[in-house]
């Protein structure tokens, strides 16, 4: 199986705005220009070095085959070269060797010390500009509708900080050094055995034609079956994880047999796959270095025939060695460029994914009604305060400068609301309804009746097209939205717990409130004896989405985080739906208090827990078809009876 280098040398599909995305990526390296600058030309001064040190064989070659004392000759024929190689002050052979020595460990002492300043670089390059466009995409999608987490999967949304990051990643830290030097390489190294000889220069850039049919041949293929690869190991992955998670289904039902022979074919066809992926991509190398001493055997052949021919033939040995050398410098800047123009699709690819989300609009607020702590007096007038009194009030500003404050009461109203997630699905169809301070409105009814679509709406995560909805008697899309939600408090199916204490998870409901404030909070909801019981109590660490509790005691928490809120309007979405009945019956009376004087929500399904509520709303297909409390609509012998009694049930 290939590992992860070879995963990335997959073909990426070509990106549809390469220029601007590349543009835009190059627009995040601006603040680092000096840098880069400076990096590209370490880069040149590493490539020269290289070049240098390969080309100082020649005159090192050739001094150690004249006579001795004989220095005065040309070495390679070439003045800038002999110039170089001819120091003035060896009198032998020894002298000369350790001079010539000399040189090439310092020309490689250069280098290391060029490409370790270089490395550390461009990590603080890659790791920065990283760093920002983590901070600029994370703060941008804090800002983003909801419907774009509804629409899209988490995987694909955690993909843009991992995936394609890392490849934008790889692109600064090791791609773009990787292609200059491997084209400045390959530029130099020719440049350098023209030089050296033209006659062997010639023959060396058919050498290469070659060489670049041969990659584009084998690395096309390789990057066909490596995508076919990559396709294959998410199908095991996602095989294996889903038998893993349904472990007791598969025992329960005795699968253990048919869940083996699944894996098996999965398995055939990933090893068939590898095969055909790791062979092109492994014979890739030994083509390469076989093609090269061919070319070692061609150059030394020609090289030979030259030197015959030539005024000077013992110039001809240190070339021809110099030659060899170039010749292996040359072949892996080939093969590089291929893969990394592959990286580079790859990158850009990426890059496009994650600023489409930063495109993404944010979702728009146009409200400016706000919330603020409030006095009121015996008159009912209402002050503001900079303190928390325990008592809000909407701060209404109007178009002639004058400002009005409306007590936060909850009462809450629909009016004649129309709505549907799409154009073409209407979910909800002319619904009015209203819910006066302190009242308890449940919404029953079947699976995708509307139930938590007229929730949505009531926090604005989605607004209305048609009716409206009013909050103490102010339009919702006056309000603004932070000031909105933090007027409301939701216990959701779904219960998300977040990594640190219980007290922690706890305060997220609001993040002012004391340890004594919290602990009450987990009284109400009938929390506190089974925290007091966990190994840290209150400071017992949750992770993992609290794995470490059962389903009902992280449903328990989350109802003490809405308590500990201290809102006037509740959402209660299946709140119950994870406590046993037991349990159930133990946090009513903690729910009642809670309750006492503010407005509530509750969808439920099962119906003891709407029994007490002041008005039950019965939906069907997106519409009210029965209203009024539990003895009215128990009376009138309709969809609520039918359910109530089992003659119907939700689905």
């Amino acid at each position: 199986m290939a590992g992860p280098r070879k995963g990335r040398m997959m073909h990426a599909p070509r990106p549809q705005n390469f220029k601007g995305t590349l543009l835009r990526l190059v627009g995040f390296l601006k603040p680092h220009a000096g840098k880069m600058i400076f990096a590209l030309c370490l880069v040149f001064v590493q490539i020269l070095a290289n070049i240098l040190a390969t080309a100082t064989l020649t005159p090192l070659i050739n001094g150690l085959t004249v006579k001795q004392g004989d220095f005065a000759v040309k070495l390679t024929g070439i003045a800038w070269l002999d110039n170089l190689a001819y120091s003035g002050v060896a009198e032998d052979k020894l002298s000369y060797l350790g001079i010539m020595v000399g040189a090439i460990a310092c020309i490689y002492a250069t280098s290391l010390v060029v490409n370790y300043v270089l490395n550390r670089i461009l990590v603080s390059i890659s790791t920065t500009t990283m760093t920002e466009m983590r901070n600029q995409l994370f703060s941008h999608m804090q800002k983003l509708p909801l419907k774009v987490f509804d629409t899209t999967t988490h995987g694909d949304l955690m993909s843009h900080y991992t995936n394609d990051l890392d490849m934008m990643n790889e692109f600064i830290a090791r791609c773009i050094p990787q292609l200059v030097s491997s084209v400045f390489t390959i530029v130099g190294v020719y440049t350098a055995m023209f030089v050296l000889s033209w006659q062997l220069a010639l023959l060396m850039l058919a050498m290469m034609v070659i060489m670049l049919l041969v990659v584009k041949g084998i690395g096309g293929k390789s990057r066909k079956n490596f995508v076919a690869l990559q396709q294959t190991v998410g199908k095991i992955n996602g095989y294996v994880e889903e038998m893993i998670e349904g472990q007791k289904v598969v025992k329960a039902f005795n699968h253990e047999q048919q869940s083996v022979d699944g894996f098996e074919v999965i398995n055939d066809d990933l090893c068939q796959t590898a095969t055909r992926a790791n062979t092109y991509s492994n014979i890739m190398g030994p083509i390469m270095n076989n093609l090269s001493h061919v070319f070692y055997a061609l150059v030394s052949v020609v090289g030979a025939l030259v030197a015959t021919s030539a005024e000077n033939p013992i110039v001809y040995v240190g070339i021809i060695a110099s030659f060899l050398m170039y010749i292996r410098n040359i072949t892996q800047p080939i093969q590089q460029i291929s893969q990394q123009i592959n990286l580079v699709f790859m990158a850009i690819a990426g890059g496009e994914r994650v600023f489409k989300l930063m495109d993404t609009p944010a979702e728009v607020d146009e409200g400016y009604v706000t919330l603020v702590h409030a006095n009121i007096d015996q008159d009912g007038n209402i002050t503001e305060s900079a303190t928390r009194t325990g008592k809000w009030a909407w701060k209404h500003p109007h178009s002639d400068g004058t400002i009005t404050y409306t007590e936060l009461k909850g009462d809450v109203r629909f009016d004649d609301v129309t709505f549907g997630y799409t154009e073409e699905k209407v979910v909800l169809k002319n619904i009015s309804l209203y819910a006066t301070p302190g009242q308890k409105i449940a919404f029953v009814g079947s699976t995708g009746a509307g139930k938590t679509t007229i929730t949505n709406l009531i926090n604005r995560f989605y607004d209305v097209p048609d009716g409206r909805i009013r909050y103490d008697g102010i339009n919702i899309t006056k309000i603004k939205k932070a000031d909105l939600r933090r007027s409301l408090a939701m216990v959701l199916q779904e219960t998300h717990l977040f990594t640190g204490t219980v007290m922690e998870n706890i305060r997220y409901g609001r993040l002012d409130a004391t340890d004594e404030e919290c602990i009450a909070a987990a009284k109400c909801a009938n929390a506190h004896h089974f925290i007091k019981h966990l190994p840290d109590g209150y400071n017992t660490m949750l992770t993992r989405d609290g794995e470490n509790l059962s389903q009902g005691q992280r449903q328990l928490i989350a109802i003490a985080r809405a308590a500990v809120a201290d809102p006037p309007v509740l959402i209660l979405d299946e709140a119950t739906s994870s406590i046993d009945t037991r349990t159930e019956w133990l946090i009513e009376k903690g729910m009642d208090a809670l309750m006492q004087g503010r407005t509530t929500f509750v969808i439920a399904h099962r119906l003891s827990t709407v029994r007490n509520s002041n008005a039950i709303m019965v939906l069907e297909q997106g519409q009210i078809i029965e209203r009024g409390d539990h003895e009215d609509l128990i009376a009138q012998k309709g969809k609520y009876y039918q359910l109530y009694t089992g003659m119907f049930e939700l689905s």
